[in-house]
Formats: structure tokens, sequence, C-alpha cells
């Protein structure tokens, strides 16, 4: 047995359709290009039908990048199909963040929602993700209520590093 099967896992099951809620449009702006609420933090039940439908919407998915405690279990290498993606696990992963890599080379950034998170909730966390007028990180997302509006800063209010003092300052453009 070669190497690389030794660390290949297949799944034989269908996959499962994932909740997945992705820009309608990629802007180069935009922090995240979507959310997704799995139903359990089994990766084997839930990254196959992830896969899939990345693949259908990206182009084929070659590799999936990961937080390397927030999942069950952990694999170098997954069939999906007639694919094999391969998994990078890192302890420097956001732990509400999964990155997947096409064979393009493009890049998905994708909000992971927690499972146990309530429904109303996930799904506006999911909505934000893929506004391709976020700006916000994964992480803040589910930590700042997804009910409450993001706030509009006036350019007045933008704080400013102060090259003078060493510090942050408001920046006031009343002044002249």
């Amino acid at each position: 047995m070669s190497t690389a099967a030794q660390h290949t896992t297949d799944v034989a099951s269908t996959p499962s359709s994932p909740r997945l809620v992705l820009a309608t449009v990629r802007a180069r702006q935009a922090v995240l290009d979507g959310g997704w609420w799995p139903r359990s933090r089994d990766p084997f039940a839930e990254f196959p039908g992830l896969v899939e439908a990345l693949s259908a919407r990206y182009g084929p998915v070659r590799q999936l990048m990961l937080n390397s405690s927030t999942w069950d279990s952990r694999f170098k290498r997954l069939t999906v199909g007639d694919r094999v993606v391969r998994a990078g696990w890192f302890a420097s992963v956001d732990p509400m963040l999964l990155i997947a890599t096409t064979d393009r080379g493009e890049q998905v950034d994708l909000l992971v929602v927690p499972p146990s998170t309530p429904a109303g909730i996930a799904e506006k966390a999911m909505a934000r993700a893929a506004d391709p007028d976020n700006r916000r990180r994964a992480q803040a997302i589910l930590v700042d209520p997804p009910e409450a509006p993001a706030r509009t800063r006036d350019a007045r209010e933008q704080p400013a590093w102060d090259n003078e003092g060493g510090r942050v300052i408001a920046l006031d453009r009343r002044r002249p």
C-alpha cells in the first residue's frame, strides 16, 4: 500500500446537502465569500457535500484549510466523487473560518457557523458573510449579534494614527 493511500479517506455515503449561502458576486473588498452551517463537527459527514457545492460554483476544490481543534477528527486527503481533496489543519486558522482552494488557485473563504447555533442567528450570519459589502471577519460576524445593523461611521469618526504622539486619535475633518 502506498503512503498516499494510507492517508486518504474514502467517503462511501451520499453527501448531505450543505446549508450554504454564497455571495452572488465576488467583490474585491469583501472579506468572506459566504457562510456555511454544518450539521455536526464530523468532517466525514460534512465536507463531501460542501466540496461538491463549492466545486460546482468555483471549479474543482483541491485543498481545504481548517482550524486543527474545531473538528472531531482529521484527515490528510479525502476522496469526494472522483477527486481527492487535501486538508491542512492549523491552530492559527480562525475556528470560524474554512479556506478552500480551487484547481485554478482561487481562494474561497467561508464563515463556519457552529452547528449548535440557533437557526435564526445562523441564517442571518450566513447572509451577512455572503454580502459582497461585508468587511467583517468570520469571528466578528458571530460575536456581534447579526440582528444589529452595522453602524456606519462618519468620516470624522474614523481613527487615525498620530505620527507625532504615536497613538490613535479621532480624526476631525472639520479643522483646517
